[in-house]
């Protein structure tokens, strides 16, 4: 069976599960890289799309994302069969401690760095809830998948949260964003090591160095591998959903407080940092910001 026939039976599949849920659905219509549909409940609406390639079958909801139906579909579509996440085919390791992070491209926001450790049963189960790479995933989704994966590995996993306060005295030390994140990821890391007999660790690769914690005498005989696009092995996938709801979560903090900042380092991003810089001057900046950033040399300059 081909992934595009895959991807058609699967459409069908979501089409009846929203129908059975009170919704109202349009007809599944192929385009060239996809199926999709619309459901509508209550004047919102949300499309329904199941893409299939290279990667395998991916379904993505387009929608308001703050919109009831955007939640109320993100859990229905997500609680599914792994049709829709096949597993993977790579060779992973029995058990091993997979690491990400979040935010350090993001000009507003904190760093943060997640472990996870996974065996043979915990791969299997997060592979059955769809736990794929972040970036395929919209923010109730991650919320969604975090609170699963946190309830399977019971407990095994480290989150090094960084605030740009905390974020702004750690760079003025290092004076280098890789040196870092190697703390960070050494530190999540180290404390997981600490509670495990894992002998085994894979990071997603951000430096040609070695991390720290591979030196450390206690931990001597763990195998530290290092490796681009890491977020295949499941236990970085992993980390790397549970690292972006800690993330998410602090700019949701701080939109109930009344202030909606803006993910990344975009134009928009710079022209919304450059208003509020005139507003709250630059120290209460830092508490929002990471100072190093070019979009502050930018905004501070004129």
């Amino acid at each position: 069976m081909t992934l595009e026939t895959n991807a058609e039976k699967h459409i069908y599949h979501l089409q009846k599960r929203t129908i059975d849920a009170g919704m109202f659905v349009s007809n599944p219509v192929k385009k060239e890289y996809n199926y999709e549909f619309t459901a509508e409940k209550n004047k919102q609406k949300v499309k329904i799309q199941v893409y299939f390639g290279k990667k395998g079958i991916k379904t993505v909801l387009q929608g308001e994302i703050n919109s009831e139906l955007h939640k109320t579909l993100s859990e229905l579509i997500l609680d599914q069969p792994k049709l829709v996440f096949p597993e993977s085919k790579i060779n992973e390791p029995k058990e091993y401690i997979g690491t990400d992070e979040c935010g350090k491209g993001d000009f507003f926001g904190p760093l943060v760095v997640a472990a996870v450790f996974v065996d043979k049963n915990t791969k299997k189960l997060l592979s059955d809830i769809g736990v794929r790479d972040s970036k395929d995933l919209g923010d109730q989704q991650i919320k969604f998948l975090a609170g699963k994966i946190k309830t399977l590995i019971e407990g095994n996993y480290q989150i090094v949260g960084i605030n740009p306060a905390r974020y702004n005295e750690l760079y003025a030390k290092f004076l280098n964003l890789n040196k870092l994140l190697n703390w960070a990821h050494s530190k999540a890391i180290d404390n997981l090591l600490d509670n495990t007999e894992c002998k085994f660790v894979i990071t997603d690769k951000f430096s040609r160095k070695e991390l720290d914690v591979s030196t450390f005498s206690k931990h001597s005989d763990v195998e530290f591998v290092l490796e681009t696009k890491a977020e295949k092995y499941i236990g970085v996938a992993a980390a790397s959903i549970i690292a972006r709801d800690r993330f998410v979560r602090w700019f949701e903090d701080h939109q109930r407080g009344g202030l909606s900042l803006p993910k990344g380092s975009s134009i928009e991003t710079e022209k919304f940092a450059k208003n509020l810089l005139k507003k709250i001057g630059e120290d209460s900046l830092g508490e929002l910001a990471k100072l190093h950033f070019k979009t502050f040399k930018k905004i501070n300059s004129g």
